[in-house]
């Protein structure tokens, strides 16, 4: 191996170890000198640490070192959590990652329900989700996606490993609530009106919504309600 490379694997390697969350590949790149080709780095890098006890893993286009699968079973603590998500605020979360971009008028019209003021908020403080733009339509109403650290903390290399709507009827998330059953189809693809029309850029991922009362907290005064079929 070369001085040149080894000193770039190290780099990259001290970089990683030294940031509290994944880093975006971009911001390793800029740390390498002009020109250097990083997806080889990379590789070579995941390949190294693979039989390891922590591994490289890609979480979007960003990158960690997180414990090796077959040692969380002997690392596994019981931790005090701070604040539970309510109801509202995770099924605001499955809507956005199921339905992305999605903006807050079609979150309201997924869940039949009115979204309260700090459901959003709190996903954005948590860093799971961010802006993607404005929708072209009259308002340009800003549309919500997910972000890396939201992949990184549910163990995702990419939004496509969101479960299936089987996996979700066998795991017992799957709702049937008529408001939900209204935006889903055969099969692991939906999208909204808009989306369908090519009003959004993006493609959307698996078009289902994934519920889970058991887990969640309170209700946030939220009282979700079935859509009307025949509402405009």
């Amino acid at each position: 191996m070369s001085d040149a490379l080894n000193q770039n694997l190290k780099l990259i390697e001290a970089y990683l170890f030294s940031s509290e969350g994944p880093v975006a590949e971009k911001s390793l790149a800029h740390r390498l000198p002009e020109g250097t080709d990083i997806e080889p780095l990379m590789v070579q890098l995941q390949e190294h640490y693979a039989d390891r006890g922590i591994n490289l893993v890609k979480a979007g286009g960003s990158w960690a070192f997180r414990t090796a699968p077959d040692m969380t079973t002997l690392l596994n603590r019981e931790i005090d959590v701070q604040r539970k998500l309510g109801r509202a605020t995770i099924e605001t979360l499955a809507i956005i990652a199921y339905h992305q971009p999605v903006t807050r008028g079609e979150i309201e019209e997924i869940r039949g329900v009115s979204l309260s003021k700090g459901t959003l908020d709190t996903l954005f403080e948590e860093g799971w989700v961010r802006p993607r733009g404005r929708r072209k339509t009259p308002g340009r109403p800003t549309t919500w996606g997910t972000t890396d650290v939201f992949l990184d903390h549910f163990g995702l290399e990419s939004i496509k490993d969101l479960p299936g709507t089987d996996e979700l009827k066998a795991a017992g998330l799957l709702d049937k609530r008529p408001a939900i059953d209204a935006y889903r189809v055969s099969g692991t693809v939906a999208a909204t009106a808009d989306e369908a029309r090519g009003e959004t850029d993006e493609e959307p991922e698996n078009g289902i919504l994934p519920l889970a009362p058991h887990l969640a907290e309170g209700d946030e005064n939220e009282a979700p309600e079935p859509l009307d079929p025949d509402a405009g």
